[in-house]
């Protein structure tokens, strides 16, 4: 084996030790209280041989079907310049799409809602995770239960408090941590299916699809409990981008698929021994001396999933914000070397408030089971539609048997959502009302956006008209100044204003367009466009990847290149901000008053695009709605 070999074997193996953790922290938690809720959820199952074995079958086909096959071997060949996600997916699908309106916006409703139904399972998952972990201690000691609460909010109240910190030191400690977990998941397991080995005949699915035949009422109720298994599916899409898709496979099929597969059979065969094990199968598969151990570990495991989530949140965020469906928002970077490794304060502190309060209500992670599924069966069931609709326009001598397996999938996934939808009043209501929530949020501040530009637009000078008339009597004042602008078709509000009030020009003027790409990142030679529009005039196109933090100064560095000299020192930057104001017309007065609201929480340009302070004049203007 040569040099080369070694290195590309050695630092895939690095990545998909690195990719447990993060992307496998959620779906690797849920041996925790996925097989229990089958039985002692609102829908429980009697405790029978029948039952247990059902049930084992229906876990593992879903799996081997919506994991394995779906998300593991098909869904990862739709990468977005490597990038995955809901997000990544709607703009590869929209990019599709474009032709054809309708389409393209139906398209685009359906990946924002994904993404605002994301928002849901983030919440919940770090309350759920962390909450039946330390449920762990009332099975050492029964006299602590009362604990379990206080400690659980503990817990959380410190992962979120380290979020400004940044992840890169705990990172180095997730896939080692993981791995542990993983392989306590299979120990345990294997040493109770070695004592009732009949558990190994649920992997035939005869004994799923008998169940759904004979007691089809109480299979579709199962399939609720069932789906708990699969709810970090759409972590291995996402997360994609941070390893690779090979990375992602060989950790899911070397490792994390059949550990969990060994822990769900192992708890299912100490059910079929001891009925009454099934308050909480996961932690009675340890010996007594083992719980208390096995609870700090699962803590590990479930703050590494909460933190993943977490994470996740902030990354669809920024996403979010680069593709114009939410104001700017503060984001700070947490690494120097690692972009990724990003921190939204907004964002954290109503997270944690949310997860407090779900805590405090729900209390027990049996009855936040009911509230979690729900979120995700949606999302699942959009990514499908948008995998679909990718497939049916590019040519592919394997389309028909993706689209026949891509049928499947939905077919499996709207039976998860309806039965999920069953949980409604005992708790999914609530993700579904944040999901309505955010959409509704996302919505309108891209509905309100693209008013204010056309408002913008009819009372503004058309850059043209500017370009043509002559200047010569306006004083020119020595340095540059630089016009940050949304619209090119039209003068900057700040310039008209400034030719209004201060009847002067600078040496150089410079109409600084941003534009925000529907790929993750852009290669430096293609970040700047620079367009002559009159000796002393120019625009210049800054493009940046939805994944990218928008540095106007750093990006600048390179006009040299492009052919405009620019002096740091002798550069002034104008920016404009509109103030809304009720009016006739556009929007429904509700939503002009929420788009108003989030006008005035938006990070302001110049500290958005980390223009120099003392360089920096802001012009205000009233647009009315």
């Amino acid at each position: 084996m040569s040099a080369h070999e070694h290195g590309s074997r050695s630092n895939l193996a690095g990545l998909a030790l690195a990719a447990l953790g993060v992307v496998y922290g959620d779906i690797g938690t849920s041996p925790l209280y996925a097989f229990k809720e089958a039985f002692t959820g609102p829908h429980a199952l009697a405790v029978s041989e029948t039952n247990v074995l059902a049930a084992l079958s229906a876990f593992f086909w879903a799996l081997m079907l919506i994991v394995s096959l779906k998300y593991v071997w098909i869904v990862l060949k739709y990468d977005n310049d490597g990038e995955g996600g809901v997000l990544a997916l709607t703009a590869l699908a929209h990019r599709t799409a474009s032709r054809k309106a309708n389409l393209a916006a139906l398209v685009i409703a359906s990946g924002i809602f994904a993404a605002a139904l994301f928002y849901g399972d983030a919440i919940i998952t770090p309350a759920i995770s962390v909450l039946s972990a330390m449920e762990g201690i009332s099975v050492a000691e029964p006299e602590f239960h009362a604990l379990i609460v206080p400690i659980t909010i503990g817990v959380l109240v410190s992962l979120f408090l380290i979020q400004k910190h940044g992840t890169t030191r705990v990172g180095r400690l997730f896939g080692p941590v993981t791995l542990i977990w993983f392989a306590t998941l299979a120990v345990l397991g294997a040493q109770s299916i070695a004592q009732t080995p009949q558990v190994l005949q649920a992997i035939n699915p005869k004994y799923a699809i008998d169940f759904a035949i004979n007691h089809s009422h109480a299979a579709f109720l199962l399939l609720s409990a069932v789906f708990l298994a699969l709810t970090g599916g759409e972590a291995l899409y996402a997360d994609m981008g941070h390893f690779g898709a090979k990375a992602v496979r060989i950790a899911w099929y070397g490792l994390v698929c059949p550990a969990l597969l060994i822990n769900y059979f192992g708890q299912g065969a100490l059910v079929l021994r001891d009925p009454t094990a099934v308050e909480n199968p996961f932690y009675l598969l340890a010996p007594d001396w083992a719980v208390l151990p096995l609870v700090g570990l699962a803590t590990a495991a479930t703050v590494i999933a909460s933190q993943a989530t977490i994470t996740g949140a902030f990354s669809m965020t920024l996403q979010a914000s680069l593709l114009g469906y939410l104001p700017r928002v503060r984001v700070l970077h947490t690494s120097d070397s690692e972009r990724g490794q990003i921190y939204i304060p907004s964002v954290n502190w109503l997270m944690l408030i949310a997860v407090v309060l779900l805590v405090l209500e729900f209390r027990s992670s049996n009855a936040l089971a009911a509230a979690y599924g729900i979120a995700v069966s949606g999302t699942m069931i959009i990514t499908t539609v948008l995998t679909v609709f990718i497939t049916l326009a590019a040519p592919s001598r394997f389309r028909l048997p993706v689209l026949a397996g891509l049928a499947l999938f939905a077919l499996l996934e709207c039976a998860f959502f309806a039965s999920n939808l069953t949980k409604i009043a005992a708790g999914g209501w609530f993700p579904m009302l944040l999901g309505a929530f955010i959409f509704i949020a996302l919505t309108t501040w891209k509905e309100g956006s693209g008013h204010v530009a056309a408002q913008r637009r009819k009372i503004d000078v058309p850059m043209d008209g500017f370009i043509r008339a002559p200047h010569n009597d306006v004083p020119k004042v020595p340095g540059t100044a630089v016009y940050l602008t949304s619209d090119t078709s039209v003068v900057p509000s700040a310039l008209f204003h400034n030719l209004k009030h201060y009847k002067v020009m600078h040496e150089q003027t410079v109409f600084l367009h941003v534009i925000n790409e529907e790929i993750p990142y852009i290669a430096e030679q293609d970040r700047l466009h620079l367009t002559k529009l009159t000796p002393d005039t120019w625009q210049l196109d800054v493009h940046f990847g939805f994944r990218e933090e928008p540095d106007l100064p750093k990006a600048l560095e390179g006009a040299d290149g492009v052919g405009l000299h620019l002096d740091p020192m002798l550069t002034t930057y104008f920016v404009a901000r509109s103030v809304i104001v009720d009016g006739p017309g556009a929007l429904s007065g509700w939503r002009c008053a929420l788009y108003s609201w989030m006008t005035r929480q938006a990070e302001g340009a110049a500290t958005y695009f980390r223009l120099p302070a003392n360089q920096v004049v802001e012009l205000g203007t009233q647009v009315m709605l």
